[in-house]
């Protein structure tokens, strides 16, 4: 039975993530992150999964650094990227850079490619077996031998500086260069061989490429490249094909249109089986005035013209897959709660959903048709490989055995819906503690999403509301405007705006939950990060109805976040450039109403975060101080966006549950013992 009030044993329980099936589709192979040995770090390791669901998973892999995308080769072969060392390796070599290995049917493990940039992805043609390998080079130096004398010369001369002749130069946790990311082909793999020649293909690309794709017969490789269009308005990306023997390069896919028609981006190719085309996804680029779109598109390899394949689907439709005999694509969405795989006909256009509950993702399609495998998870239960018949509609999935299964919870999962004045409907997850009744109701904390651009529908390690459940609290996980899977209107609706309707979306999925009998409306608590993090200081600005808010990784001074985030293009079109405009910007910044909040507040914030840069959380903090706001300060020097080793996201835990404590329950402020 999992206890929820042991961050220890929560934090043990393994956790699945990506899935890679044999071509045959009788081995399906997933990663499962556990605790390493010495509880500092999260191991990965490939374990195989049985299809059939009549054996137990078993372990395929054990190296200290841990292994990760896995992909199969025409010949059953497992390849996957890790930084363990090689036997033949010697002391220092490559610096730890990421490697690509191969796990053959019957045999070790082996080392077939270390360049000094690392490998970060490998893609692999379903027939020929051709190799796309994603790795990285600094500027001037080809892949191999020249990059690895510039990088040597570089460190022994003490150098770390990084020229930017572009932007960005930062990207999520890290720097970006001084080196950039290559796309280099090899030719398939087998026997005891090793990769010793490559082909680089786009060493003279100035964008940034990713996304590499390999047609099922080995000549094309589909890849993203991150171009610039103008100051003003930023990148975007444009799909490419090059011949994987280097001899052809061009443009596939782009619409660079800023006039009065759409604009878009393409990325995610997959290429159908007959490698006349790729199906990818294709993104209506935001504006100051219209929020994005994704949507699905085949694009012709001969003529690069782009079909929509799925015609007035109201949400997102991504991560397409394509099924072997061409004639369908598989999909995820969100819809009203869940995340469904769907099915869409490529001669009729016509699109089934094969799942009812849950959130999908890892959809894998067998050789034959026969059977759709995929990750599924869901608030109630964290992500575990299934089953799926092709063709059924809103089918319950087959379980497959493997490992992190939770089975038990502290409580109880509902929904609570209610109608906002301009007659949208606004609905949320509910998790209540057990015995949680009129005659003891549950104290609430609302818990706001990130995103903004997302749905809460999915099992989370980092913010899990289990162990708050656990402790006696009701949770509340709404979709306010900005959400995905209530079609365009709900994200427009706080598009630009974002302390108008999301705003008042949770205050009203807030009152219809505590007029519940078994919650105490005189006990209550919001938290977010990121965007949730946004709101919960919005929150604060606008009401005192909550007794405590936690706010993490998130957004204060608007005008000071322009162009220090890692994304600031992006964020420019939806809150407008402040050169030209600072209206939006003065409109929704919570630091202009600091004056306004009253609640205890806990800022947390980690200095690796370059989303949103420290400087929004120290400034944060310090404000609250200066006004007199009761408050603390969790700071993480070594941490991104999100708190991720195991011993720092205890302390995240314990701190957020002592403060809530204190300032909900009235209980007696306890510091935790290691910070």
């Amino acid at each position: 039975m999992t206890d929820f009030t042991d961050l220890d044993a929560v934090a043990k329980l393994p956790r699945i993530g990506s899935l890679a099936l044999s071509p045959d589709g009788t081995r399906l192979v997933a990663t499962v992150a556990e605790v390493a040995p010495d509880g500092k770090t999260w191991q990965s390791a490939l374990w195989e999964v049985d299809p059939a669901g009549s054996r137990p998973a078993r372990r395929l892999t054990r190296a200290a650094k841990g292994e990760s995308s896995p992909v199969f080769t025409p010949d059953g072969s497992v390849l996957f990227v890790t930084s363990r060392t090689d036997a033949e390796s010697k002391p220092g070599d490559e610096k730890e850079a990421s490697a690509l290995w191969l796990l053959p049917p019957v045999g070790e493990a082996r080392q077939v490619y270390a360049p000094r940039g690392g490998v970060s992805a490998v893609s692999v043609a379903r027939d020929a077996g051709t190799l796309a390998i994603t790795t990285a080079a600094l500027h001037g130096a080809g892949v191999g031998d020249e990059d690895k004398e510039r990088r040597k010369a570089r460190e022994d001369a003490g150098v770390t500086a990084i020229l930017h002749e572009s932007y960005p130069v930062r990207y999520w946790d890290h720097d970006l260069g001084p080196d950039k990311p290559r796309i280099v082909s090899a030719a398939a793999i087998t026997g005891d061989e090793r990769v010793t020649e490559v082909v680089e293909l786009t060493r003279d690309v100035p964008s940034p490429v990713s996304g590499a794709a390999v047609s099922p017969d080995g000549q094309w490789i589909a890849y993203n490249a991150d171009e610039a269009l103008s100051a003003a308005y930023g990148r975007r990306d444009t799909l490419r094909v090059v011949r994987a023997d280097g001899t052809g390069d061009r443009e596939l896919a782009a619409d660079r249109s800023l006039g009065d028609g759409p604009a878009y981006g393409f990325f995610g190719a997959v290429w159908l089986p007959d490698s006349s085309g790729v199906v990818a996804m294709r993104a209506t680029e935001s504006t100051e005035q219209e929020c994005p779109h994704y949507e699905i598109v085949l694009v012709t390899l001969a003529d690069g013209a782009v079909r929509q394949l799925v015609a007035d689907f109201p949400d997102w439709s991504e991560s397409p897959v394509v099924s072997p005999d061409g004639q369908s694509v598989y999909f995820t969405g969100d819809r009203l709660g869940p995340r469904p795989v769907w099915r869409v006909d490529l001669a009729s256009g016509e699109v089934t959903r094969l799942t009812g509950e849950g959130h999908y993702s890892e959809v894998c399609v067998a050789a034959d048709g026969s059977a759709v495998y995929a990750l599924r998870d869901s608030i109630a239960h964290p992500a575990q490989p299934v089953r799926l018949d092709p063709v059924a509609v809103e089918q319950d999935p087959v379980a497959l055995p493997a490992p992190g299964v939770v089975d038990s919870l502290p409580g109880t999962l509902t929904e609570v819906e209610t109608t906002v004045s301009d007659g949208r409907t606004v609905r949320a997850w509910l998790a209540l503690p057990a015995g949680a009744s009129a005659d003891s109701p549950a104290p609430l904390t609302l818990w706001i999403h990130g995103g903004p651009m997302m749905s809460n529908n999915g099992w989370s390690w980092r913010w899990n509301p289990w162990l708050l459940v656990a402790r006696g609290y009701a949770v509340l996980m709404p979709d306010p405007a900005l959400s995905t899977g209530y079609g365009r209107d709900m994200i427009q609706a706080g598009w630009g705006a974002w302390g108008a309707a999301p705003f008042t979306d949770l205050m009203a999925i807030t009152d219809v939950t505590v007029e519940r009998p078994d919650i105490d409306e005189g006990r209550t608590a919001a938290m977010g990060g990121s965007f949730g993090g946004y709101m919960a200081n919005w929150v604060a600005t606008q009401t005192d109805r909550f007794d405590a808010i936690v706010t993490h990784a998130s957004l204060w001074n608007l005008e000071a976040f322009t162009g220090v985030t890692d994304a600031s293009y992006y964020w420019m079109r939806e809150m407008t450039d402040p050169l030209r405009s600072t209206e939006r910007i003065l409109a929704n910044s919570p630091h202009l109403r600091v004056a306004d909040i009253s609640t205890p507040m806990l800022v947390i914030h980690g200095d690796k975060d370059y989303r949103v840069p420290i400087g929004e959380g120290i400034r944060l903090y310090f404000d609250l101080v200066r006004h007199g706001v009761p408050s603390k300060f969790l700071y993480y020097p070594t941490e991104n966006h999100w708190i991720l080793t195991p011993g720092n996201s205890k302390v995240w835990y314990e701190t957020v549950l002592a403060f809530l404590a204190e300032h909900v329950l009235g209980e007696k402020w306890e510091r935790p013992a290691l910070i």
